[in-house]
């Protein structure tokens, strides 16, 4: 599945991810429930408005981008309606060609994990059929439970062809509690690093392996050092934008080969018509062109440093 990616990426000259995060304050008044409606008919419309945003998000985008990485949290508070939102967004990308990196941040032991992988990544056989679940392309992976909790994914990964990004340095504030503390003279994300590159070695496609990392670009120095760990591993780069990630501090991510990153946007560009230089020009009305505009200038922005 990494090859895909990166065919993906070179063909539009974009190492870009776009996050399908919305939020009820995002989302335009046209896609928000009518007045009278309530309770479950009002997460139903909530459901199908989160979807309808989606689908304009991704019309508008789909040829500039190789991929698109849904947040299932966003989904999930709005409970089932919420989750055939979710499905739905992902069949849609599909059907437009992109890559779908579901942002799930799963991670279990044993039989647990395995029905997450499948649950996201893999297919079931009921009745001589065989069914898939949510179906993404890659997923993310907490992987604080250790190989316990990889190894079912990195299996389901190789049995479907799919993919997983590994949390290693994440782009919050506070991630530096845990992560960045020392054991045996080292921080734990660099032996979070070096598990991620040793995990991979079973799922090689190419000169990548479709065992990735997430490192945020909020932590350039650090993506610099992992980048060196991971040789072999695509780089999810979150805190873009928003979170004060800077283009010109992308490129420690990438390998020599021009490689290695995706780097993701969710608000800024979901939401640019409510900020500027965009809020002016387009306005709630023009949401999706606003989302088009952002995504071509997080693009020379990116490839301007790379």
């Amino acid at each position: 599945m990494i090859k895909k990616l990166i065919t993906g990426i070179q063909k539009k000259n974009a190492p870009i991810v776009v996050g399908l995060d919305p939020t009820l304050a995002m989302l335009p008044s046209r896609f928000m429930p009518k007045g009278g409606v309530s309770g479950e008919e009002y997460l139903g419309a909530v459901g199908d408005g989160i979807f309808e945003f989606n689908k304009a998000i991704v019309d508008a985008t789909a040829d500039l981008i190789p991929a698109v990485k849904p947040q299932i949290a966003m989904y999930e508070q709005f409970g089932i309606p919420g989750l055939v939102a979710f499905q739905k967004t992902v069949d849609y990308c599909h059907e437009k060609g992109l890559i779908v990196i579901g942002d799930i941040k799963r991670g279990d032991i044993g039989s647990t994990s395995a029905a997450y992988a499948t649950a996201h990544l893999g297919s079931l056989e009921i009745g001589g059929e065989r069914f898939a679940g949510f179906d993404e392309d890659f997923a993310t992976v907490n992987p604080y439970l250790g190989t316990d909790g990889v190894k079912p994914f990195v299996d389901v990964c190789n049995e479907n062809d799919k993919g997983i990004f590994v949390l290693v340095k994440t782009s919050n504030p506070s991630s530096g509690e845990f992560q960045d503390r020392q054991v045996e003279g080292k921080p734990l994300y660099e032996l979070v690093g070096a598990m991620v590159e040793k995990w991979g070695e079973s799922s090689m496609d190419g000169n990548y392996s479709n065992v990735g990392a997430v490192v945020g670009a909020t932590y350039p120095e650090m993506g610099k050092a992992l980048r060196q760990i991971m040789p072999h591993a695509y780089i999810l780069v979150p805190g873009y934008g928003a979170q004060g990630g800077k283009a010109q501090d992308l490129k420690v991510f990438f390998n020599e080969d021009g490689l290695g990153a995706i780097v993701n946007s969710s608000r800024g560009i979901i939401a640019a018509y409510k900020k500027e230089p965009y809020a002016e020009k387009y306005g709630e009305k023009g949401f999706a062109d606003a989302a088009r505009a952002a995504v071509i200038d997080m693009r020379e922005d990116i490839n301007r440093y790379l």
